[in-house]
């Protein structure tokens, strides 16, 4: 089932049912414009088979941008620079798509913040705020269907900013944007609506989710998440990608739940493609993936060293590289400098770097 072809609701097929993470890499330049190894990193997968493959996650406003060296499509001053990197994906054999970010409170530059309870003293976002920031996604989804991307990914996933609304711990506000399940999501289904009324129908546009609390309780439950999904589907959504530790496995911090992707799927329309993502090494993992609800399977940390992933997992005898990797075998497969850099902060990732722990 892994290599058989899916169309998504707007009409664009993949070629197959694994897709490549978008995975933060650092490798462009301070503003934001494309760098060259962040070009040669995504190439170089687009070559592997992928269905589909996302950028990493890129800024759409200067004030959203998270962190140094990531990708910007928050300017026309990006622009020259996204369409060389679509036009090379595309003459790569990828199937490519830009992920839209904000780092909300997360951000390095005036982040967001949804209000002043914390006693901080830093304004919280007006409504005035939130239409600008709307305005800024639909801006950048213009840029990215203009640069010759197939389509966008809404992050809505991981701590940043439509997380810090969604998860009732994070948001205390008491206007149309916080309080409720409908409240809560409010903003992010604005913004899909809004993208989706501004590029061609053809054109996809998905949404990732964090659909379960993972390491701390902040009040993200599943039940609600196969509601936002069904949602998301009714605003416009073609795909909605899960963000998850075990992508064929159960909530973490709930117990006796079915897979997560299972909870998900049964509560999004059968034309709309649900995407997880989580802990996928093998064509095994991959295929418990789909048998638990999925359509997609997305490959992340492994395609950092295996770039041939969907053609190699194939084969009887593979065995996928694993970190600690290499800093020289990765160089062979165009992880740049800044790259390794990043990686090798964490622990277990580098031969010769920090140990993991546990």
């Amino acid at each position: 089932m892994l290599d058989t072809p899916l169309t998504l609701r707007c009409g664009l097929t993949l070629p197959n049912r694994m897709a490549m993470a978008p995975l933060t890499n650092t490798q462009s330049d301070p503003d934001g414009t494309l760098g060259d190894e962040e070009l040669r990193w995504l190439v170089r997968r687009a070559r592997g088979g992928w269905g589909l493959m996302s950028t990493c996650a890129a800024f759409v406003s200067p004030r959203g941008q998270a962190w140094v060296g990531q990708l910007g499509i928050a300017s026309d001053a990006h622009l020259p620079g996204l369409t060389r990197l679509a036009g090379a994906l595309r003459e790569a054999g990828g199937v490519p798509i830009v992920q839209l970010h904000h780092g909300g409170a997360k951000a390095d530059q005036a982040p967001i913040r949804l209000s002043a309870a914390d006693g901080s003293g830093v304004q919280g976002a007006t409504e005035d705020d939130i239409a600008a920031v709307i305005a800024d996604f639909v801006a950048a989804a213009r840029r990215a269907e203009d640069a010759g991307f197939v389509g966008v990914e809404i992050h809505g996933a991981n701590g940043y900013l439509f997380t810090q609304f969604l998860a009732p711990a994070d948001n205390p506000r008491t206007d149309q944007y916080g309080g409720d399940l409908a409240g809560r999501a409010r903003f992010l289904r604005q913004t899909l609506r809004a993208v989706r009324a501004a590029v061609q129908p053809g054109f996809a546009v998905g949404v990732r989710l964090s659909p379960v609390d993972h390491w701390a309780k902040r009040g993200i439950l599943l039940a609600d998440s196969a509601i936002l999904s069904g949602w998301l589907a009714a605003d416009g959504a073609d795909f909605v990608h899960l963000s998850l530790q075990d992508a064929g496995g159960p909530a973490p911090l709930e117990e006796g739940g079915p897979p997560v992707a299972t909870a998900i799927r049964q509560g999004t329309p059968s034309e709309v493609a649900v995407l997880a993502a989580g802990g996928i090494w093998t064509r095994v993992q991959a295929q418990r993936a789909l048998d638990a609800g999925a359509d997609v399977a997305v490959v992340g940390r492994a395609a950092i060293g295996n770039p041939d992933w969907p053609r190699d997992s194939a084969q009887p005898d593979h065995a996928p590289l694993r970190n600690p990797f290499d800093p020289e075998q990765l160089r062979s497969v165009d992880v740049g400098s800044r790259f390794l850099s990043y990686i090798g902060q964490f622990p277990g990732m580098l031969v010769g770097g920090p140990t993991a722990r546990g």
